[in-house]
């Protein structure tokens, strides 16, 4: 979920706040970070530092920036999305500080610089952090794109300048994928090329977020004789924040759904959300002929311009078998990769950047943990020292022998319920106590087409707890997900959460409370990562 604290002395700051969904779980209700660890050690950040306007960085802000009523400091389109949460929630933007990309503040004992990197959202910006006689790159989201449609290349001049720094925190989401990511001027003109060959109505779906996507749709279908309408709240919002910045000011003209119909098949094209096949998006509702305005036909084509996460391969699946039913022609990332690009850095983008800024430690962070491994072979070949992977909750000194973990705080989960943060309750709640110690277990898990299987290492944090064998519960845990039927994360844990229980409590005298997630990850058999 993105939150990052950063201390020196008895200052803090805070760095992105995002959320995550659980798919796990009913409903699929949105997790928050829980703050229980920075109240403990009597944490407060002075500032709230925002790299870019994703929802996995923003999304929590509105939650828990009340506990804090610190300065927010964010780049201008994130600062528009952030204020537009905040205004849902009834709270003041007065908090909410506008900097811009390149521009640097002081906040006590930090001095920080917004640093421009592309990625697939405009303003993404790394921060430079220096505090006492240490600077650190805190990456966030980035690749090196060199035509990114939407702002400018990233500027190899400016980020040797920042040489030598003594952190990188770094994105490891595609570090075990060999070259450089796809740009997004490759995908403008795929696009062109893929609607050049259309001869009904076009659907493209992609991210609201994806500005630079959008604006490559709506120019290619301009240049094909075109209309463009959107469909879907999401991304009306994006652009009505993107416009009132200037950012799509040579976006064409936008033909109200309502009067599609008036148009000949071929003059139609549609960006519509719901790429990941979430039931109230648009082109669900189409897939389902519940749009008032609007219905596919046989002659149609459907775009999706968005690489499935991990975890949203059922829904997904389920609304292109809806759509094959319409006779609709499918392109997507399985016959037509070219339609998508990345937003984060291969490999030859993690060694440029690093040659750049020539960082003496490593810490790898966001992917999962063979990205993050994949992350610390390579900057150890570059003679980076990277000795440790994060976990959740972990307290890391970087001092001058380098980087150690000094604690760990194991993290409760906390779920939005009712308009309230609430912890979510464990498993043997009922039954167990913290008088009797506490198992969190993080479970990663991918679909095969016939069942489960767990992918890389279990993350289990027993604490106040008798010693458990983890070899013994990983090799019982695997044959249980082989041989379960569930279609979702959320039947999966509904399934496995009484075996697990039933598991503990015929080898421990006293059962912990038990805190379950499962995580959706991708298969290297299965796919390849986004």
């Amino acid at each position: 979920m993105n939150l990052g604290l950063y201390g020196y002395e008895n200052a803090w700051i805070a760095v992105d706040c995002g959320m995550m969904l659980r798919q796990d779980l009913p409903d699929t209700p949105l997790q928050v970070p829980s703050v229980e660890t920075l109240e403990e050690l009597e944490i407060s950040p002075d500032a709230l530092l925002i790299t870019h306007g994703h929802e996995d960085h923003i999304g929590a802000a509105a939650w828990l920036w009340p506990q804090w009523g610190c300065p927010i400091h964010a780049t201008p389109l994130a600062a528009g999305l952030l204020r537009a949460k905040f205004i849902e929630r009834g709270l003041s933007t007065d908090a909410i500080r506008v900097i811009e990309p390149g521009e640097a503040l002081t906040c006590g004992a930090f001095t920080i610089r917004f640093v421009p990197l592309t990625h697939s959202i405009p303003e993404s910006c790394a921060l430079l952090i220096a505090a006492g006689d240490y600077r650190v790159l805190h990456t966030g989201d980035w690749k090196l794109d060199p035509e990114p449609l939407i702002g400018s290349p990233v500027n190899g001049s400016r980020l040797r300048a920042l040489a030598p720094v003594d952190l990188v925190v770094g994105d490891s989401t595609n570090a075990p994928l060999s070259g450089h990511s796809r740009s997004e001027g490759d995908v403008a003109r795929a696009l062109e090329r893929t609607l050049t060959g259309c001869t009904g109505r076009v659907v493209v779906s992609c991210f609201a977020s994806n500005l630079a996507r959008l604006l490559a749709v709506a120019r290619a279908a301009e240049r094909c004789g075109r209309r463009v309408s959107l469909m879907g709240r999401a991304m009306e919002r994006m652009v009505s924040v993107a416009r009132g910045l200037g950012y799509l000011d040579d976006l064409p003209p936008l033909v109200p759904v309502r009067d599609l119909g008036y148009l000949p098949p071929h003059e139609v094209l549609v960006i519509a959300t719901g790429s990941q096949g979430e039931p109230r998006a648009a082109l669900n509702r189409l897939a389902n002929g519940r749009h008032a305005s609007f219905e596919l036909l046989p002659d149609d084509t459907v775009i999706f311009s968005a690489k499935a996460i991990p975890g949203n391969e059922p829904l997904i699946d389920r609304l292109k078998h809806r759509l094959r039913q319409l006779g609709v022609t499918i392109w997507d990332e399985f016959n037509h990769p070219e339609l998508h690009a990345s937003g984060h850095p291969a490999q030859d983008e993690l060694r440029t950047l690093y040659e750049w800024i020539k960082p003496r430690h490593l810490l790898p962070v966001h992917g999962e943990a063979r990205h993050q491994r994949a992350h610390c072979q390579l900057a150890e070949s570059l003679g980076i020292r990277a000795p440790l992977s994060p976990v959740n909750g972990d307290l890391i000194r970087l001092d001058g022998d380098g980087l150690s973990r000094v604690s760990r705080h194991p993290q409760r989960p906390c779920i939005v319920s009712q308009n309230n943060i609430a912890p979510l309750p464990g498993l043997a709640a009922e039954r167990g106590s913290s008088r009797h110690g506490i198992l969190y277990l993080a479970i990663p898990v991918a679909a095969t087409g016939t069942g489960w299987t767990r992918l890389g290492r279990l993350i289990l944090d027993a604490h106040h707890m008798r010693p458990l064998d983890e070899d013994d519960f990983s090799d019982w845990l695997d044959e249980r997900l082989d041989a379960l039927p569930a279609e979702t994360l959320a039947e999966l844990r509904q399934q496995l959460q009484p075996l697990i229980t039933a598991w503990l409590s015929e080898r421990l005298r006293q059962l912990p409370d038990v805190h379950l997630q499962l995580m959706a990850m991708e298969s290297p058999v299965f796919g390849t990562s986004s």
